[in-house]
């Protein structure tokens, strides 16, 4: 059963295969581009990505909702903030 204070992202970003820190600098423009409150998931490879993105984002100021081990990549959920 799915979480239900976790909604359906807004937008999807496959950045499997671009490195640290080419894929926090187009994570945070895509959500820069997006609307205040807005929900984005990102695809990220195993190893520095992984590591690497969801801190940089959360010292950015930007909410990690939802970190998911899928096959072969992780899926991060994160929100922009309202204000």
């Amino acid at each position: 059963m799915s979480n239900p204070a976790l909604s359906t992202p807004d937008a999807q970003l496959d950045l499997r295969g671009t490195p640290c820190p080419i894929n926090f600098v187009r994570t945070k423009l895509r959500l820069e581009q997006m609307a205040p409150g807005s929900l984005l998931e990102v695809w990220l490879d195993p190893g520095e990505p992984i590591e690497q993105v969801p801190d940089s984002l959360t010292m950015a100021g930007y909410r990690i909702e939802q970190i998911e081990d899928r096959t072969g990549f992780f899926a991060i959920l994160v929100r922009r903030p309202a204000s």
